[in-house]
């Protein structure tokens, strides 16, 4: 059964830049407000063995000054103003957002392009060596010092082959950042960030024309240049030859992770799968969660969830995290025995309609955020070269039919098809 989604119908105009900057404008008028979102289409699966690392690095590079903006007072100057401001990176681009009063909009592109067009005069040695050892800073307090923050190495490591562009974690190797010396950094800037290889997007009370003439005039000195070729990378078959890793750690309890290749972000298959993993561990009324900790009592915690990528295979995976007198080879063998059963029928037709009603209410509530639909709308222009995907998207998913999720569970989610990480716990 498929129920009929929330017609969806934000106003969606683009505009190309003589230089290839893609400007995308979604005029709303609700609030005297503006969200800016600069996407560029590099991320840690753009990095080279021995430079990884260097995506993130750049995240915060980006904030240490340009040829008029002293170095750290680009957020500073943005706050003072009313602004909101941050930035993040994952394995496929790099994004840097902001949101404020409307009238704050040209100072907004005013910075981000000239920390576009002139960070390499601020870019020095001083410069990297801060912002390197803030990194390692980062990783020493989001990895490596904190219970399961090696989880996501560990299932990279598994999930992928080495040498493949999502085999590392965007933090990156600490040995790698050591390495680079300033003209490593200076040519990665100058490979991939380049106004032909960035969508800016602008959501809130502005119209289209006057967003056309702004970016015009704060962009369109910056020139042009010749973007690398990127060959995708295939997509992996099912795992097979069950890889596992077995971890001794004080971590508060024994855990169990398993992980699976999935289809890539833009597939439909990929959606069916992620609402399958929906039903199998998203909140407290899943099947997992009951089963394991709710009825049996054997673990504390129980989740699954989806990391979608573009380029060729995306992950999936389950965990569930023992009670005290639970071990972790008892808990591995239940979450089995759920993962059987779920492969070989699939979601019920109650659990799906809850699925999709969860995603439907997750997804309007983004929407409802300037600042979020100023990101799905460079998202979409990177990842899926659609922008208009924000009216579409919700009724993509919503659409599926209960007879193809289930057929993608059937053939992907099998326990047989999964790689293994468990921790024991030394406490």
């Amino acid at each position: 059964m498929v129920r009929p989604s929330v017609r969806l119908d934000y106003p969606v105009h683009e505009r190309y830049l003589d230089n290839g900057i893609r400007v995308v404008v979604s005029p709303d008028h609700a609030t005297p407000s503006v969200a800016v979102n600069l996407w560029y289409d590099v991320g840690s699966r753009h990095e080279v063995a021995g430079r990884t690392g260097f995506a993130h690095l750049f995240e915060h590079l980006m904030f240490q000054g340009s040829a008029h903006v002293e170095p750290a007072q680009h957020i500073a100057i943005l706050e003072a103003a009313g602004a909101r401001a941050n930035a993040t990176t994952s394995f496929d681009r790099t994004n840097y957002y902001e949101s404020g009063p409307a009238g704050l909009l040209d100072l907004v592109l005013w910075m981000e392009a000239d920390r576009l067009g002139t960070l390499l005069t601020a870019l020095d040695q001083a410069n990297l060596d801060n912002q390197r050892d803030v990194v390692k800073e980062e990783k020493r307090q989001r990895y490596d010092n904190v219970p399961y923050g090696d989880t996501l190495e560990h299932l990279l490591a598994l999930t992928f082959p080495e040498g493949h562009p999502y085999s590392h974690p965007t933090i990156g190797s600490m040995e790698d950042l050591d390495a680079a010396s300033l003209d490593d950094v200076r040519a990665f800037f100058e490979a991939f960030y380049m106004p032909n290889n960035a969508v800016l997007s602008v959501v809130g009370a502005v119209t289209p024309d006057e967003v056309w003439a702004r970016a015009e005039h704060f962009f369109s000195p910056i020139a042009a240049r010749t973007r690398q070729p990127h060959t995708p990378a295939p997509s992996l078959p099912p795992l097979s030859g069950t890889p596992r890793i077995e971890l001794q750690q004080p971590v508060p309890a024994d855990a169990v992770y398993l992980t699976w290749r999935l289809p890539p972000l833009d597939s439909r298959a990929y959606d069916a799968l992620r609402l399958a993993l929906d039903v199998l561990g998203d909140g407290q009324t899943s099947r997992l969660y009951r089963g394991l900790v709710r009825e049996a009592g054997l673990a504390e915690s129980a989740a699954s969830g989806t990391i979608g990528l573009i380029d060729g295979t995306s992950l999936g995976f389950v965990m569930a995290r023992a009670r005290a007198d639970t071990t972790a080879e008892t808990l591995e063998q239940a979450l089995r025995t759920h993962l059987e059963d779920f492969a070989a029928d699939g979601p019920t037709a109650d659990e799906l309609a809850r699925a999709r009603a969860q995603h439907e209410r997750s997804t309007l509530q983004d929407l409802a955020s300037l600042g979020t639909r100023a990101d799905l709308l460079s998202g979409y222009s990177v990842l899926c070269d659609e922008p208009e995907l924000v009216n579409r998207r919700l009724g993509q998913v919503m659409g599926l039919a209960d007879a193809d999720i289930i057929l993608a569970t059937n053939h992907v989610l099998g326990p047989e098809q999964s790689a293994t990480l468990i921790y024991h716990s030394t406490l």
